[in-house]
């Protein structure tokens, strides 16, 4: 029979409880290097929201500006189908073996993005087409800028969301800066403005956008965003097919040409397909009001891009202006450093 002395006994119970505690450590070390290492990818990647958020805005911008050059080349309804039907066909090789994968949940909420496609693909663009049809480029950036407020009055409206006072101000300097590019800083000149049909038509697409990118938090977070957007894509085109013909029986086609062509392939792949990837993500990370303040930075690169393809001079209340415009984005995305 084996006897232990007391002393052993000691040790080892001794030894099992500093096992125990190195395995504790150990643990918990395991675990401050799993957090730091969460800190550190965040820290890496708080930019990126807001870089995908610049870029959909810059697509959006070559878009305004083709669709006010070329309103007489393709009827807006004409380019807001065609331009969807492009982007489904980039989409499907990508979107079909994701909505397969994911056939249940896109079975579970298919009414939610059929109804999301509604103010986003069958409306929104259309509606921007048709009002460049006779609205100038000053009204349709002024009523334009309203999309942050529509955006974080809807989600009041919707969900009780409200903006901090930080927030507030950055809308307003925001604000500002644009109207000191559209006024050319005489704001003197903004009681001679004057409304047109095609300022209505804008105003109702920006509705349209605020209720889109409101209504976004209802996507499922393990949805892919790919699929999600090839669904709302399909349902979108199908929707706005019926607006498509009755514009085609009035109006009539248009005539294919390289300069159509290039058109519609730029308005398939930029503002369509990657500018809508890059807002869905950057709005499913920032929110919806914070994504918002970047509509205020479309008359900055329309204004860029006049300076690079059109030879406009860049005057001194442009510069004003867009320092104003990205102090307001600044003051709305930067967060609060804690006391």
């Amino acid at each position: 029979m084996n006897h232990q002395r007391p002393s052993d006994i000691h040790k080892n119970k001794l030894t099992k409880r500093q096992g125990s505690e190195l395995e504790r450590l150990i643990g918990n070390g395991k675990q401050m290097t799993d957090i730091h290492d969460r800190v550190e990818t965040r820290k890496r990647t708080v930019w990126l929201p807001y870089l995908l958020l610049t870029l959909t805005v810059l697509f959006w911008s070559g878009n305004f500006v083709l669709g006010r050059g070329i309103r007489e080349l393709i009827p807006p309804v004409s380019l807001n189908f065609w331009r969807w039907f492009g982007a489904l066909l980039i989409l499907l090789p990508f979107g079909i073996p994701r909505i397969r994968k994911q056939s249940k949940l896109m079975r579970r909420h298919w009414k939610m993005m059929a109804l999301m496609s509604i103010p986003s693909v069958a409306i929104f663009n259309a509606f921007i087409y048709t009002a460049l049809q006779s609205t100038t480029a000053m009204n349709t950036v002024l009523v334009n800028a309203m999309v942050p407020v529509f955006i974080a009055i809807t989600a009041w409206l919707v969900f009780g969301d409200r903006m901090s006072s930080r927030q507030s101000v950055g809308v307003l300097v925001s604000i500002t800066g644009l109207l000191f590019i559209i006024t050319r800083g005489d704001f003197s000149v903004l009681g001679t403005l004057g409304f047109s049909r095609g300022d209505l038509w804008t105003l109702g697409a920006g509705i349209c956008w605020a209720v889109y990118s409101v209504t976004l938090r209802l996507r499922p977070r393990e949805m892919d965003p790919i699929a999600f957007l090839t669904v709302v894509v399909g349902f979108g085109l199908f929707f706005s097919t019926p607006f498509y013909l009755w514009e085609l029986s009035v109006k009539g086609g248009f005539g294919l040409s390289p300069a159509s062509l290039c058109v519609i392939g730029y308005v398939c792949v930029f503002p369509s397909v990657l500018a809508y990837i890059c807002w869905n993500k950057g709005v499913d990370m920032v929110g919806a009001n914070r994504a918002g303040i970047f509509f205020h930075l479309m008359p900055v690169f329309s204004i860029a891009l006049a300076f690079l393809f059109l030879g406009e001079r860049l005057r001194l209340f442009h510069m004003t202006g867009m320092a104003l415009i990205f102090t307001g984005i600044a003051l709305t995305t930067l967060p609060v450093k804690k006391q």
